[in-house]
């Protein structure tokens, strides 16, 4: 009787345990995609990435590049001041979106172009998102807003 009880008790932490790894892998593989890491003009120069793989890129809209009303897609350049990366993007821009603003788009990066899906751009005079503030601040070209 005592070792049935053993071997009962033994089969329940087995299942138990396949169980806890089974929902962390699914767990993990739902996430793969959900996770976005931000890159600097300057990391996806110097490395770059996979064209499958789905990331934000953040910086200055570089002066004198943006290009609206030519066909569909909006291409134009962004820049941490170290390194220059051309994006397109087929959509509407936010409102608040010109050159010499801080944005953020997220896409992915195919023949040295960033295809973007969707970009962000700034609330209003002064903001900057963190990200893009820590990669101007990495290259030595932030300045504090007025």
């Amino acid at each position: 009787m005592k070792n049935l009880k053993k071997k009962r008790r033994v089969q329940i932490i087995s299942i138990a345990f396949v169980a806890l790894a089974t929902a962390t892998i699914l767990i993990g593989f739902a996430m793969k995609d959900g996770i976005n890491f931000f890159k600097s003009p300057t990391q996806v120069v110097e490395n770059t990435p996979n064209p499958n793989e789905v990331f934000r890129i953040g910086g200055l809209v570089e002066e004198g590049s943006l290009l609206r009303g030519v066909g569909e897609t909006i291409s134009f350049n962004v820049t941490d001041g170290n390194e220059s990366v051309n994006v397109k993007f087929t959509g509407i821009l936010p409102d608040l979106f010109e050159e010499n603003q801080g944005m953020v788009a997220m896409g992915k990066f195919s023949d040295g172009v960033f295809y973007a899906s969707e970009i962000l751009a700034k609330h209003d005079e002064t903001y900057m998102p963190a990200e893009v503030i820590d990669a101007l601040k990495e290259q030595g070209v932030y300045q504090e807003p007025k």
